[in-house]
């Protein structure tokens, strides 16, 4: 004859099967009841989403004919050079000590890839005698020699030529 189940275990599945009936029953009320209290509230908006919209759609070019041409070439040219002047690293500054602080401390203090540091007078002794000339070209242009590369404008394109060759000067002023 088979085991029949005790009395007392039936009972409580009965009753465990009804409280997990009940508390799916209320889950399903609770979200009814969220969605209907929030169904009046509209969707919050993104703030960058017409920022994002017009510059999707804006115009790549535009066409410019006669003396308004012109006129409109040459003002939207003084906005490029005005923007492009406003983009110049460490504000434009044209102190080398404040550029060599930002940026090129970073390896030559450490001496990392190769670099030499301006506590080693003597490792710029051969660079010197190459000339200020060689020295400011290969800060602008970048330059990978035996003992290490420098990156062009120290990693850092939004330097000017004149930034570049203002610090490079500073440099060798503390090294000699």
């Amino acid at each position: 004859m088979t085991n029949p189940v005790p009395q007392t275990d039936a009972v409580f599945l009965k009753h465990f099967a009804q409280l997990i009936t009940f508390l799916v029953v209320l889950c399903v009320l609770l979200i009814a009841l969220g969605a209907y209290i929030y169904s009046d509230n509209p969707s919050p908006v993104n703030p960058g989403a017409a920022k994002v919209t017009d510059q999707r759609i804006a115009p790549v070019g535009a066409v410019y004919a006669g003396d308004t041409g012109a006129a409109a070439i040459a003002a939207a040219a003084e906005a490029a050079k005005a923007a492009a002047a406003s983009e110049v690293a460490y504000g434009g500054t044209l102190d080398g000590s404040v550029i060599y602080g930002n940026l090129c401390h970073a390896c030559h203090e450490t001496g990392a890839g190769g670099s030499p540091t301006l506590a080693d007078k003597a490792a710029w002794t051969s660079r010197i005698a190459q000339g200020e000339e060689t020295l400011v070209k290969h800060a602008i242009e970048g330059y990978t020699g035996s003992a290490g590369m420098m990156p062009a404008k120290g990693g850092n394109p939004a330097l000017t030529d004149e930034q570049v060759t203002v610090t490079v000067e500073w440099m060798i002023s503390q090294v000699r």
